[in-house]
């Protein structure tokens, strides 16, 4: 059903010709915007004027003190380095269910989106169990100094682990509608299986990658379940943002868990935003 721009016009003034002109928005536009305002914007709008209620100077404290910036450091970066690691690892595993068959593969292709259905407390007190020093995976990279489970790793394993399905599932569309034949061409022509990937599987699949790593890591970054059970929860260590505002809340301090929150949101922001641009470039790239 193709729905068109609103078009307005300014023959009636005042709020008659404001209603006039309401009443000639489509039924679809005025569900789009009530359902975002409700779900989106006043949300966010209530959370701004709560934390503009703090003094400017309180507010820069709370912001820049030495454990909000080291909750930001471990939130951030992890949550990045996590999601850039899936993009990588989820490209690969998406290029497997594509293009190869195997047994078991429809069982393994469905335990992808287990991070999707199970809950986070789950998650977290699993990943917590094997790789503790006694657990499955934790006991084999003990005896070399290696302690993942209850540390800054532990955080970076538990993003890695629910926003792996992020990548796959945005990959693995894209790879099933490339055509093989072009690939088969390029070898054709001379070119290796490396040369074919570079320059002829990469470029249209680049912008789909960067959206995956994108979804990823906003989803890290506002994981909580499984990481306040894996991590220590100690500040200066492992200590995310998403935990620090619970126990703000927890001490009844509602300015100090707002004034992070609202950081938190500018950060993921302005870094889903630089994502963004790397993926209108990636278009671009891909059309020359």
């Amino acid at each position: 059903m193709a729905v068109s721009s609103p078009q307005f016009s300014n023959t009636t003034p005042g709020w008659k010709g404001f209603l006039l002109q309401l009443n000639r928005i489509h039924w679809t536009w005025r569900i789009t915007w009530v359902y975002l305002s409700v779900m989106l914007f006043l949300p966010i709008v209530a959370m701004l004027l709560k934390a503009f209620t703090t003094p400017p100077a309180k507010f820069w404290e709370i912001a820049t003190s030495p454990i909000a910036l080291a909750t930001y450091d471990v939130t951030f970066v992890t949550a990045l380095i996590s999601a850039l690691a899936n993009g990588v690892f989820g490209t690969l595993i998406a290029w497997v269910f594509v293009r190869y068959d195997f047994p078991l593969k429809k069982l393994i292709d469905a335990s992808i989106d287990l991070p999707f259905a199970l809950p986070t407390a789950v998650a977290g007190l699993t990943l917590a169990t094997v790789y503790s020093e006694n657990g499955w995976i934790g006991s084999l990279v003990a005896p070399f100094g290696i302690k993942i489970a209850f540390t800054r790793l532990g955080v970076g394993v538990a993003m890695t682990f629910i926003s792996l399905p992020f990548v796959v599932r945005t990959v693995q569309p894209v790879l099933q509608e490339m055509e093989k034949e072009v690939e088969e061409a390029a070898w054709c022509l001379g070119a290796s299986q490396l040369q074919t990937f570079v320059k002829v599987i990469l470029p249209p699949l680049f912008p789909t990658i960067l959206t995956g790593v994108a979804l990823g890591f906003a989803r890290a970054v506002g994981e909580f379940g499984s990481t306040v059970i894996i991590a220590s929860n100690t500040p200066f260590k492992d200590l995310i943002a998403p935990v620090l505002i619970f126990q703000r809340l927890e001490q009844y301090d509602y300015a100090g868990a707002t004034v992070i929150g609202i950081i938190l949101l500018l950060i993921s922001l302005v870094m889903l935003l630089g994502i963004n641009l790397l993926q209108a470039w990636g278009r671009r790239y891909d059309t020359k």
